[in-house]
């Protein structure tokens, strides 16, 4: 990576940091392998391994059948014999025919086998809806990954992430599910490859005084214009980017909370056994005598998938984002 972080900074998207990490990973181990449905002659669904197979070969970027629970499988006797797969379930729904190899052998390898046998396989996952997908192609499904014990779960919000953190979890001998938020793909900023804080750590995108947004993926964007449109109301909003959901960055998200006094958690999965329920459980056991009112939360709502049309009601806004900040001065 040390190359790589001396390029010129320049425009790119977050798609084109991912297939950035993938190549340089590729180049510099040969261990490492990408597999999935369309990964390799079309480039993937989103475009992310364009040009991949035609550098590396079709047997390191490989094409699979339709079948989630194969490829991951796959990847698992991959893993065993000592390659480094990372492997793209197309989309976030499509991954759950995965979850028996997922739960039942990625996830316990290493503790089955007391150290002996570590699996290092990313699961990229594209994830969360604002793309105007229909059923099966919006899911937020985190949950389901941070309730499972021996996985590590990562999701960027920026390009500079998408390439740091992709590295850090090829180069990780845990399994890693890297949940991709599909309607940043298309976001820009100028970047250059180079490395971030290993897994495990959030970072502040904005200091404030008033109120803590904790937030990760595709809703870091939301809460930024959120604490700018804040300002109108006299309210000076901090915003912690997780990042990674496990392991948890207790340490950063208390010190603003404990700065603060108060909290809200935004995230698109449902309120009802979401993420947002385990990290306010968190923030109030850690930060109770600091707190000035309740930890809230703003997720979307407990139902599935809603169509396309209406997903601009499901999703967490700005608007519900402030009404909830609005909430935290009522209740003080």
């Amino acid at each position: 990576m040390t190359a790589a972080a001396t390029l010129a900074a320049k425009p790119a998207t977050m798609a084109q940091a991912l297939q950035r990490a993938m190549r340089d990973a590729m180049a510099e181990d040969a261990r490492v392998h990408v597999l999935g449905e369309d990964v390799g002659t079309l480039g993937g669904v989103f475009r992310v391994t364009d040009g991949l197979a035609k550098e590396f070969g079709e047997d390191r970027c490989t094409d699979t059948p339709l079948a989630e629970a194969g490829i991951l499988g796959t990847a698992v006797g991959m893993a065993m014999y000592g390659l480094r797969p990372v492997v793209e379930m197309q989309f976030d729904a499509f991954a759950y025919p995965a979850f028996e190899q997922l739960i039942s052998h990625v996830a316990k390898m290493r503790n089955r086998t007391r150290g002996a046998m570590p699996l290092p396989i990313v699961v990229r996952v594209p994830y969360g809806g604002g793309i105007g997908g229909v059923e099966h192609h919006s899911d937020s499904s985190e949950a389901y990954y941070m309730a499972t014990p021996g996985l590590k779960v990562v999701a960027p919000a920026t390009v500079a992430d998408a390439y740091g953190l992709l590295r850090e979890a090829i180069d990780c001998d845990d399994p890693v599910v890297f949940l991709e938020p599909k309607r940043l793909y298309w976001s820009k900023a100028d970047w250059s490859p180079h490395p971030v804080e290993p897994i495990g750590r959030a970072v502040v995108r904005r200091t404030g005084r008033s109120a803590t947004l904790i937030t990760y993926g595709p809703s870091v964007p939301v809460c930024l214009e959120a604490a700018e449109a804040a300002k109108e109301e006299g309210w000076d909003l901090e915003v912690v980017d997780l990042r990674s959901l496990v392991p948890f960055d207790d340490e950063t998200v208390c010190a603003s909370v404990r700065r603060t006094g108060r909290a809200v958690v935004v995230h698109e999965s449902t309120g009802f056994g979401g993420p947002g329920g385990e990290i306010a459980a968190r923030v109030t056991e850690r930060c109770f005598h600091h707190l000035e009112a309740p930890v809230l939360r703003v997720a979307g709502f407990d139902i599935p998938y809603p169509p396309p049309m209406l997903e601009r009601h499901h999703l967490p806004g700005v608007d519900r984002v402030l009404d909830a900040v609005a909430r935290l001065q009522w209740e003080a």
